[in-house]
């Protein structure tokens, strides 16, 4: 499996290390020799990499890649240049747009995003094609939770956005006295009726503002 990028071994090198992480990759080496799976390997750590730890100012949590082929490039809600936004992320499009008055993006790359210090971190980092969910349970959950868990101890502060029931499930690692939680519907379109009208991207903003930190660039 590719290796973790630099900014991030400090905080994580005692995952690295442990055994279910051995068991994790080779499992994840496994099924690209009979499967297909996504992203691609040089993709996995795509959020972690394009987001650097010390950059981190928003962390947005998704849950598993996209399973269809061509979508997933290992950041969370995002897809590749050139494919149609999946309608999860037309319903961000839309709160975006109501909510801040930004026109709707052309794009479903999220990747300026990531850019500019909002970790686009799913909780499973691979998905088998066209098999949702199919690596949950693996260890996934157990690494990307120590991942929250070093950003909840780092020093600066930040802004964790938590859609929907299972991101929510993930406050419990979150140091809430020092860093801003933002909690919301899922933009699903199971849950769009709960997410509509919540100026999602409006709370974010209000978040950073709390901690003295500026609005966040959300044009794509």
């Amino acid at each position: 499996m590719q290796h973790l990028p630099a900014s991030w071994i400090p905080a994580l090198k005692a995952e690295l290390d442990a055994p279910y992480y051995r068991e994790l990759s080779a499992f994840v080496d496994a099924e690209r020799k009979a499967h297909e799976v996504f992203p691609a390997d040089t993709e996995v750590f795509a959020a972690l990499e394009r987001t650097p730890f010390e950059k981190v100012r928003v962390v947005l949590l998704g849950q598993d890649p996209y399973p269809t082929p061509g979508h997933a490039h290992g950041l969370c809600f995002s897809v590749r240049e050139g494919i149609k936004p999946p309608a999860s992320l037309r319903n961000m499009y839309q709160e975006l747009s109501t909510d801040l008055g930004l026109p709707i993006p052309s794009t479903g790359n999220l990747g300026p995003w990531a850019d500019r210090g909002m970790l686009l971190l799913n909780t499973v980092l691979t998905v088998r094609a066209k098999e949702p969910n199919s690596h949950q349970k693996k260890g996934w959950e157990t690494f990307t939770d120590a991942v929250l868990k070093a950003l909840s101890a780092r020093e600066t502060p930040m802004v964790f956005v938590l859609w929907g029931t299972a991101a929510k499930k993930k406050e419990k690692l979150l140091d809430a006295t020092r860093h801003r939680v933002v909690t919301g519907a899922h933009p699903s379109p199971l849950s769009i009726k709960h997410f509509k009208g919540t100026k999602p991207f409006s709370k974010i903003d209000d978040a950073l503002g709390s901690l003295g930190e500026r609005p966040f660039d959300w044009r794509l």
